[in-house]
């Protein structure tokens, strides 16, 4: 049987099948040994056959379909593991807050670096407008300039009070659409603005910490009623990146891709060069500095600049 992977829960996964019918599946062994480095080998979006067992109730997956793009993270802690966050994608939204919990730059810039490197569209979702006071409006014009300017789109929502929901739900239809984020900055909200009827669970941001507390722990897949599907992730406190090459990573912010043919030195690593004309633009004001120190701590391997 063929079937659409709609739920993670660690070693089990929720399929729907071509029928209609969702089934509980786990892995058959030799996935394990395919030399696929992750904790999950599969992951929420992946197309995959599986073999109903015997009690027909249960089923085993046995084969992966080969995969458009997937997001992939990094444990910084020490086991460093990766996971794939989802696979399948048409797009991504990054769900950003100023405070309450603080989402950094370096960590907007790190999450849009992993999509450009798997060729994901990403927009930036500013949630928790509500909570601005003026100077929260100014910091908020300065961070959408940022991206915009280089052709990211910047969208301003308060799931609280039900602004601009609808034109979120016009960016949903008909997609694959990865929500993700840090712990707290509204994701779970925002999709129970969307979706009222699915009352998925919230919670609140730590007092001491100023961080999110885990409300959803396992990624899972809704069906929209007006078309697409939706997949909520767990938050993620640091986003380690995986398999990107030190020489390549230019290539993924969008703003020095476009001059890399201007360096003097076709290995220019953008860093101190000679003629460099990444390191031109940055002195003139055209690249942002935040976005190349971004850069610069990717490169030199620091994964939690704030």
């Amino acid at each position: 049987m063929q079937g659409l992977v709609i739920k993670s829960t660690g070693s089990w996964y929720q399929v729907l099948a071509d029928n209609g019918q969702v089934y509980d599946c786990r892995i058959k062994g030799k996935f394990r040994i395919k030399g696929i480095q992750t904790t999950n080998p599969v992951a929420v979006g992946d197309n995959v056959d599986f073999e109903l067992e015997p009690n027909a109730q249960t089923g085993v997956i046995d084969r992966l379909h080969e995969r458009k793009n997937y997001i992939i993270r990094k444990s910084i802690n020490l086991s460093k593991q990766a996971q794939i966050i989802a696979a399948n994608l048409d797009q991504a939204f990054l769900i950003v807050t100023l405070a309450s919990p603080r989402t950094s730059l370096g960590f907007i810039d790190r999450f849009l670096v992993t999509a450009e490197a798997y060729g994901i569209t990403t927009c930036i979702i500013f949630n928790k407008l509500d909570l601005f006071n003026e100077y929260g409006l100014e910091i908020l014009a300065e961070y959408k300039a940022i991206y915009e300017k280089i052709g990211y789109s910047c969208y301003e929502v308060s799931a609280l009070k039900g602004i601009n929901i609808e034109q979120i739900k016009t960016l949903l239809k008909d997609k694959t659409t990865l929500f993700s984020g840090h712990s707290g900055v509204g994701k779970s909200s925002l999709i129970n603005a969307i979706l009222p009827d699915f009352n998925i669970k919230t919670g609140e941001v730590s007092e001491w910490s100023d961080k999110g507390q885990h409300t959803t722990t396992f990624a899972e897949m809704y069906q929209l009623p007006f078309g697409g599907q939706l997949i909520d992730t767990p938050g993620i406190r640091e986003l380690g990146i995986v398999d990107i090459d030190k020489e390549e990573l230019s290539h993924f912010f969008v703003e020095m891709r476009e001059r890399l043919n201007q360096c003097k030195f076709n290995n220019c690593r953008h860093i101190n060069e000679p003629g460099c004309a990444v390191i031109k633009a940055v002195e003139n004001g055209e690249i942002e500095l935040s976005r190349y120190e971004s850069y610069l701590s990717i490169y030199n391997g620091n994964e939690t600049r704030g």
